[in-house]
C-alpha cells in the first residue's frame, strides 16, 4: 500500500524503514527538511516538505501515521491532518496517547468521515529488526485498509508457537483490540506490565549484588557474578524474558553498571495505568509500587526519608 508517515525519529525512521523492505510505498515527512530529504534518498520514498504536500501525494483513501512525541505535538498534528484530510481517509496515532485522548479525536473526526486509528507500537530501537508488536483500536473498516501495513510491521509468527486454541492476527504480532482507544489502552497497560516486570529484575539482582556486604555473617557473603546469573536465567529458567535479555546483555557489557546513575523516567503510561487501576477499582499494588519507585529514583533524599531518620534519633538515639 501507499502510506504517509510522519515523524521520523527512533521508531518512526525504523518503521518506515521496515515498510520500504516490505516494498511499500512511501510518502515521508518531518519537521527538518534535510531528514526529509536523507529519508527519501535512503528509502526510495517520496518526500513531503509541508502536510499539505503529504496529503496531495497520498491516493485516496489516503492512510497517514503520525509517529510523534504524544501530548501536544500530537494533539496539533492531529488537529492540522483532520483540516486536510477527506472522508474514508484512515489517520493513525502510533505514539503514547493517552487513550480517552484517543476517543475524543475519534469522535470529532468521525464526523467529518476520517477514520482515526490508535496503535500502541512495542518494540523500540529493535523494532526494525525483530517487528513491531502492534495494539490497535478504531473503526474495523480502518483496521482492514492498513492491515497489509500492520502485517509486515508485525514480527510474524517466527518461531513462537501458538497457544493451544489461539487464532487470528494476533499470532503475527497485530491485533484489532476493539473501538477507539482500545490500541492505547491495553498499550498502557503493557507498559505498566513492564514498570512491574523491570522493578522485579531490577530488586533482585539487587539483593544478589548485597550478597557480599560486609555487615553479613562472612559464612553468608556471597560475592556473585550478576552478568554470569543473568545469562544462566536465560536458559531454561521461568523468569526468562527479552528483558532479562536486555538485562544480561547490559551487565556483561559493563558489570558495576558505572555508565547509569540510576535515575529512571517515566513516560507517563505508568501513571495512567495506576489511574485506570483506581477508576475500576481493581489493586494493582506492584505496578503501583514500581511506579513509585521510579519517582524515588529521581531524588538524592527525600523529605519522607528526612523525617525518618529524625524520628529513629528521637525515639532510640539513633544517628544517621
Amino acid at each position: 500500500m501507499k502510506l504517509g508517515m510522519v515523524g521520523l525519529g527512533r521508531m518512526g525512521g525504523n518503521m518506515a524503514r521496515r515498510l520500504k523492505r516490505a516494498g511499500h510505498q512511501l510518502v515521508v515527512t518531518t519537521q527538518t527538511p534535510a531528514k526529509v530529504k536523507a529519508y527519501a534518498e535512503e528509502l526510495g520514498a517520496e518526500g513531503a516538505y509541508s502536510l499539505e504536500e503529504l496529503v496531495a501525494k497520498l491516493p485516496q483513501p489516503r492512510a497517514v501515521w503520525v509517529m510523534v512525541p504524544a501530548g501536544e505535538a500530537t494533539e496539533a498534528m492531529v488537529q492540522k491532518l483532520g483540516s486536510l484530510l477527506a472522508p474514508g481517509d484512515v489517520l493513525v496515532d502510533g505514539g503514547n496517547s493517552y487513550f480517552k485522548d484517543d476517543i475524543r479525536r475519534a469522535q470529532a473526526l468521525a464526523a467529518k468521515g476520517i477514520l482515526y486509528m490508535d496503535a500502541g507500537t512495542s518494540g523500540g530501537v529493535w523494532g526494525l529488526e525483530r517487528g513491531y508488536c502492534l495494539m490497535v483500536g478504531g473503526d474495523a473498516r480502518g483496521f482492514a485498509l492498513l492491515e497489509p501495513a500492520l502485517k509486515d510491521l508485525a514480527p510474524g509468527q517466527g518461531a513462537v508457537e501458538p497457544s493451544p486454541g489461539a487464532k487470528g492476527s494476533a499470532l503475527k504480532g497485530y491485533l484489532h483490540c476493539g473501538p477507539a482507544g482500545s490500541g492505547h489502552f491495553v498499550k498502557m497497560i503493557h507498559n505498566g506490565i513492564e514498570y512491574g516486570l523491570m522493578q522485579a529484575y531490577a530488586e533482585g539482582f539487587d539483593i544478589l549484588r548485597g550478597a557480599a556486604s560486609p555487615e553479613l555473617a562472612e559464612a553468608q557473603r556471597y560475592d556473585l557474578d550478576l552478568a554470569a546469573i543473568s545469562e544462566l536465567w536465560r536458559r531454561g529458567s521461568v523468569v526468562s524474558s527479552w528483558l532479562l535479555d536486555l538485562s544480561a546483555r547490559a551487565l556483561n557489557q559493563d558489570p558495576a553498571l558505572s555508565g547509569f546513575q540510576g535515575l529512571v523516567h517515566d513516560s507517563g503510561e505508568g501513571r495512567w495505568t495506576v489511574q485506570a487501576a483506581v477508576e475500576e477499582a481493581v489493586p494493582a499494588e506492584v505496578l503501583t509500587a514500581s511506579l513509585y519507585a521510579r519517582f524515588r529514583s529521581r531524588q538524592t533524599h527525600t523529605f519522607a526519608e528526612k523525617l525518618l531518620a529524625a524520628m529513629r534519633f528521637q525515639f532510640g538515639g539513633h544517628k544517621e
